[in-house]
C-alpha cells in the first residue's frame, strides 16, 4: 500500500485493487494507530475514525487534491503505483 502524502503525522496510502469493500475511490488515512477510511468525492467518512483536529485536516486536503486522488485512485485500482500529492504542511 503506497503511502501518497504525509502532513501533520498523518499517512494518507490507497491499496492497489482495493474496491472489494468500499466501491467508491477512497483513500486510507493513518494517525497514530488510528486509521480511518475516507471517500473521495465527498470526504465523508466509510469506516475507523481519527481524532476531530485531524479528521478535519484530512477533510480540507480532500477537497483541496481531490482531482489528483481521483487521477491516483485510477492507477492503484489497476496496480499502478501513484503519485505522491503534496501534504498540508509543505
Amino acid at each position: 500500500m503506497p503511502t501518497i502524502s504525509m502532513f501533520y503525522g498523518i499517512l494518507i496510502r490507497m491499496f492497489f485493487y482495493d474496491t472489494d469493500r468500499h466501491n467508491t475511490p477512497h483513500l486510507h488515512a493513518d494517525y497514530q494507530g488510528q486509521v480511518a477510511v475516507y471517500s473521495i468525492p465527498e470526504g465523508g467518512v466509510l469506516a475507523g475514525s481519527l481524532p476531530p483536529k485531524k479528521h478535519k485536516l484530512v477533510v480540507a486536503w480532500i477537497q483541496i487534491h481531490e482531482e489528483d486522488l481521483l487521477v491516483d485512485w485510477e492507477l492503484a485500482v489497476h496496480g499502478k503505483k501513484p503519485f505522491p500529492i503534496r501534504g498540508l504542511d509543505q
